[in-house]
């Protein structure tokens, strides 16, 4: 009997002991919070940084955008009087287009890619998709992009930003990254060209079709429309090609 007392004894200060651990935790976790639920606060947190460094970005932009007209108005003026300056002028001009950094307009198509919408109380989707399931992916955007290159396109803007050979499309979470900026669905794609030979070249595309059987399935946003008269801007950022070759 006096074994079986000591034991409980023993359960009951280990009992005591757990109870005032738990109930440091849960004190430490209410003044941490302050009445607010962690994971939410720890998103907001999260949303301001990102708000912050976008407008940050977007200041530098303005700074490089006015530096850049001030050199293209310096090397104007020095070609005027400087036949070698001219000279370089000219073939800077004539590689504007390929290069990107001529804005565009023409025939072509515009694809939009979003995600599912959400569902009302009660509502489920047939076979049991993953959240990974119902939002549009980078390999997507990339998949409509490579599509329009295949099929000839002169130019290529993705939520109004010019594709040149350095862009790198990027999601994050389910918001896209390019160029510095953050853009939320639905995502557009725009591209210059025979609006047919680009239509045929999204049909054909097997990261289009694979996009699409999940538009079918579980309701994402698909949607490709014609334009007569496209305007697709030109690249306002920096370039750090070395070396290229325009491919006839």
């Amino acid at each position: 009997m006096a074994g079986e007392r000591r034991r409980l004894d023993v359960w009951r200060a280990a009992v005591v002991w757990v109870a005032a651990f738990a109930g440091l935790l849960f004190a430490a976790s209410a003044n941490t919070a302050r009445g607010t639920e962690l994971r939410s606060s720890g998103r907001s947190r999260l949303t301001e940084l990102i708000a912050a460094q976008q407008r940050q970005v977007e200041s530098l932009d303005a700074t490089a955008a006015r530096l850049r007209a001030e050199v293209g108005r310096s090397t104007a003026d020095a070609a005027r009087g400087n036949t070698q300056v001219a000279a370089l002028e000219r073939i800077n001009a004539s590689l504007a287009v390929p290069v990107g950094l001529s804005a565009l307009r023409g025939p072509g198509l515009t694809v939009t890619l979003d995600d599912a919408p959400r569902l009302g109380p009660g509502e489920m989707r047939p076979g049991n998709p993953t959240p990974d399931d119902l939002v549009v992916h980078e390999q997507d955007v990339l998949g409509v992009i490579n599509a329009f290159w295949a099929g000839g396109a002169d130019a290529i803007a993705v939520m109004g930003e010019r594709i040149v050979a350095t862009s790198a499309v990027r999601c994050v979470g389910n918001t896209l990254l390019l160029h510095g900026a953050v853009y939320s669905p639905p995502f557009t794609v725009a591209a210059i060209g025979d609006p047919e030979r680009l239509g045929r070249a999204l049909d054909e595309s097997r990261g289009v079709q694979l996009f699409r059987s999940y538009v079918a399935a579980y309701g994402l946003g698909y949607r490709a429309d014609r334009a007569t008269d496209l305007p697709v801007p030109a690249y306002d950022g920096v370039l750090s090609v070395t070396h290229g070759r325009v491919v006839e």
